[in-house]
């Protein structure tokens, strides 16, 4: 399977998940900067907000940069000319189906990228034509797949049938994990949950706070009568449990969710009722870091990872 780096432009097979309320300018700089992919997250943003993200991200860095687009917002078709018109080259989209905008954005010299959490995806998106895949395993944090796939089961049912590359996705915290899953064939990584815990993420410092203090399967796939999300256990996550567990309708699990909880817990800091997403490797972060250390950090247990396996015989 190719690598990344040729197609993206950069040094390391490392892309920086889009996330919403973490993936601003200034991290999305950092990680390309690193010699990574930084990808600002519109799923948070208005058109004129994305913008001047863009805006800026153009400043802090010469290095190639992306945005990362749900397709399941309003304001898609906007946020796509605004794409365009501000001269970005790579999209990574989600939650949508990709032939809606893949051809237009290729026609516009665009590289895309599409995430997908099943084999049924990964082909309509290949069928698409887009240029790569993200396999996002449910160890993700956000929103996840129905099928509750492990990223390791996801890699080995996409690798043999995909014929453009596959990005590695969900439980991914260390430069040993970044090895196994190109090993198995993964043509690079996308990390979510070490970069949103990072100095430069645009999340709350109470919800770094909260990852930190975070251990062992403290996060928990839930919703899943609405959209799988996985969240760290709080009191929200709680009555949530509490409602599903009541047998409380999609309706009524929707009105409890409300609007803008997400906002509120990783972005205002309200770690006490607001929705915190993060992955399960949140168990193994263990402080706030600079974007710069955490890549250094990627690279050289890649490294020293891979001087172990050459001495693995079977």
């Amino acid at each position: 399977m190719a690598n990344i780096t040729q197609l993206l432009g950069i040094k390391y097979p490392i892309v920086q998940g889009g996330m919403i309320w973490c993936s601003g300018w200034e991290l999305a700089a950092a990680v390309s900067n690193a010699g990574g992919l930084g990808l600002i997250g519109a799923g948070s943003m208005h058109p004129e907000t994305l913008e001047e993200h863009i805006r800026k991200c153009k400043q802090a860095t010469d290095k190639p940069f992306g945005v990362n687009v749900p397709l399941l917002y309003p304001q898609t078709d906007e946020i796509m000319e605004l794409i365009i018109r501000e001269g970005v080259k790579i999209v990574f989209t989600s939650a949508g189906n990709p032939k809606k905008y893949t051809a237009f954005l290729k026609e516009n010299g665009i590289t895309v990228v599409h995430v997908v959490a099943n084999l049924k995806f990964a082909q309509k998106a290949q069928d698409a034509g887009v240029d790569a895949i993200v396999a996002e395993g449910f160890e993700a944090g956000g929103h996840n797949g129905f099928e509750e796939t492990t990223t390791l089961v996801l890699l080995q049912t996409l690798l043999p049938v995909m014929h453009i590359p596959v990005i590695a996705a969900g439980g991914i915290g260390s430069g040993a994990a970044l090895y196994a899953v190109m090993a198995l064939g993964a043509a690079g990584v996308q990390i979510g949950s070490l970069f949103a815990a990072s100095a430069e993420s645009s999340a709350h410092p109470s919800f770094k706070q909260k990852i930190i203090e975070a251990g062992d399967g403290e996060t928990y796939l839930t919703l899943k009568q609405l959209v799988p999300v996985r969240l760290l256990r709080n009191p929200f996550f709680e009555k949530i449990r509490q409602a599903e567990l009541s047998g409380a309708s999609k309706e009524e699990l929707a009105a409890l969710l409300g609007k803008g909880r997400a906002k509120k817990g990783m972005f205002e800091g309200d770690t006490d009722e607001g929705e915190l997403e993060i992955g399960q490797v949140a168990g193994i972060i263990s402080s706030v870091k600079p974007v710069k250390d955490i890549m250094q950090e990627l690279v050289s247990g890649f490294n020293e990872t891979a001087r172990k396996a050459n001495k693995l015989h079977l």
